[in-house]
C-alpha cells in the first residue's frame, strides 16, 4: 500500500469478531484464562492489549519495522530505548538535541554510569566512536536549530563500527521521513506532537528493524510498564489517520511564514530546512518527502522577545508542537532550560530564539499574527 493508505489501513485497522472499521477500547486489565496454561494470547494489559498492540503494529508498519511499542510519554519510550545499554556504555548525541532527552541522560541515566558525549560535527563522527561507545542518538532535523543530519551516512559509519543507530524522527514523523529504510536501527517518537496531532494525549512511540533488538525492547516494556493505555492509543490511531492531510497542511503553512520571515527587516535569522538557503535543505530532501511544520528564528537585538511572545493571540504561546494549532516555545527557558547556558549560548540558542510549530489555520491569519506581535516587541511596520 502508497503511505496515505496505509496510515488508514495498516496494522490491525478493524476489529475481526464483529467488523467494526475501528479498533474498540479494549478497557481492561486483565483477561479470563480457560484452563492452566491457556489463555486467548492476552494475560495482563501491562504485557499485552488489543488497542496498543493495532497502535503498535500499525507504527511498525509505517515506520517499516518489524516491532512497535506504545508507551506513556515520548521519554518512557527514550528511556526503555535508553535501557538497552549497561554501565561503562557511551551514547553519542547531537548538541540541541531535545532538552527532555538530554535531561535524562545528563541527571538519571548518569546515575547508571551510562555515558553520553556531544557530537558537533558529523563529518568527523567515526573519530568520536571509541570501544565504549554503543549508539549514536540523533534527531533530523534537530530542536530547535533544525540542522539536518544524514540518515543513512550516521548509519552507516555506526554499522561499519558493531554499534546503533538510533532517530527521534517526532520533527517529521513517519509520512515525511522513515529513519529505518535509511539503515537506523531504533526510531522514537512523542507521539503526543504530529502522530497524535490535536494536543489532546501524551504519547511515546518506539520502533526497531530487528526482531531481536524487538525481543530485548519488548522485555524493558513490560517489565517496566511505562505503557501506553487503551483510550490514549484509540485516540492515537485516530489522529495518524489523518497525518497526511494535516502534515501537508502544516507544511504549506510553514514554508509560507518561513519564506515571509526570510524577508523581514525585524528577523536576524530564519531556521527552516525548506529554505534553499538552508546549509542542510540538499540533504533534507534526498532523505525525507518534505520539510515539516517548524521553523525557528532570531528576532533582532533591539525586539523585546518576552513582549513577542505575549503579544501573539492566534498563536498559543505554550510547550509541544505538532498541535492544529499553531504553537510559539522559547526554546532557552522552556524545552532547553535544562542545557548548561555555556551549551545553549555556543550552539545558537539564544534568549531571541524563538520556535513556532506553525498549525493548520490560515496562513495569512498566521502571518499577521507574528507581525502584530513583532511591531508590539518593538519592530517596524512592514508589508510582507
Amino acid at each position: 500500500m502508497k503511505k496515505n493508505s496505509l496510515l488508514i489501513h495498516g496494522g490491525i485497522s478493524t476489529d475481526e469478531k464483529t467488523g467494526a472499521v475501528n479498533v474498540p477500547i479494549y478497557q481492561t486489565s486483565t483477561y479470563k484464562q480457560s484452563k492452566f496454561g491457556e489463555n486467548t494470547g492476552y494475560e495482563y494489559s501491562r504485557t499485552g492489549n488489543p488497542t496498543r498492540e493495532a497502535l503498535e503494529k500499525l507504527i511498525a508498519d509505517i515506520e517499516g519495522g518489524t516491532r512497535g511499542f506504545a508507551f506513556a510519554s515520548g521519554l518512557a519510550a527514550i528511556s526503555a530505548v535508553l535501557s538497552l545499554f549497561k554501565s561503562g556504555d557511551k551514547i553519542l548525541i547531537t548538541n540541541n538535541l531535545y532538552g527532555g532527552t538530554f535531561r535524562i541522560l545528563n541527571q538519571v541515566f548518569s546515575n547508571f554510569n551510562i555515558k553520553y558525549e556531544i557530537v558537533d560535527d558529523f563529518d568527523k563522527l567515526d573519530k568520536q566512536i571509541k570501544d565504549d561507545v554503543k549508539a549514536v542518538f540523533i534527531e533530523t532535523p534537530t530542536n530547535p536549530l533544525l540542522d539536518v543530519i544524514d540518515i543513512k551516512k550516521v548509519s552507516s559509519i555506526a554499522k561499519s563500527k558493531g554499534i546503533l543507530t538510533i532517530v527521534d524522527n517526532t520533527f517529521m514523523s513517519p509520512y515525511l521521513q522513515n529513519p529505518l529504510l535509511l539503515g537506523a536501527d531504533i526510531v522514537v517518537h512523542s507521539a503526543t506532537k504530529y502522530l497524535g496531532g490535536h494536543s489532546d494525549l501524551v504519547a511515546g512511540l518506539a520502533i526497531v528493524k530487528d526482531e531481536e533488538l524487538g525481543e530485548k525492547l519488548h522485555f524493558i516494556q513490560n517489565a517496566t510498564g511505562g505503557i501506553l493505555q487503551p483510550f490514549d492509543s484509540f485516540l492515537l490511531i485516530r489522529g495518524i489517520k489523518t497525518l497526511s492531510v494535516r502534515m501537508d497542511r502544516h507544511e504549506e503553512n510553514a514554508r509560507f511564514i518561513a519564506d515571509k520571515l526570510s524577508r523581514s527587516t525585524n528577523i536576524k535569522k530564519v531556521y527552516y530546512t525548506g529554505l534553499k538557503n538552508h546549509p542542510g535543505h540538499e540533504i533534507q530532501k534526498s532523505q525525507a518527502s518534505g520539510f515539516g511544520g517548524v521553523i525557528s528564528f532570531v528576532l533582532n537585538d533591539d525586539l523585546n522577545f518576552k513582549r513577542f511572545v505575549e503579544g501573539l493571540e492566534l498563536i498559543t504561546f505554550g510547550e509541544s508542537l505538532g498541535g492544529v494549532e499553531s504553537l510559539a516555545c522559547h526554546p532557552a527557558s522552556m524545552t532547553h532550560a535544562t542545557l548548561p547556558k555555556e551549551l545553549r549560548e555556543r550552539i545558537g540558542i539564544t534568549d531571541n530564539l524563538i520556535r513556532i510549530s506553525v498549525g493548520i489555520e490560515d496562513k495569512e491569519d498566521i502571518l499577521e499574527d507574528i507581525q502584530k506581535a513583532l511591531i508590539l516587541a518593538g519592530g517596524k511596520d512592514e508589508i510582507l
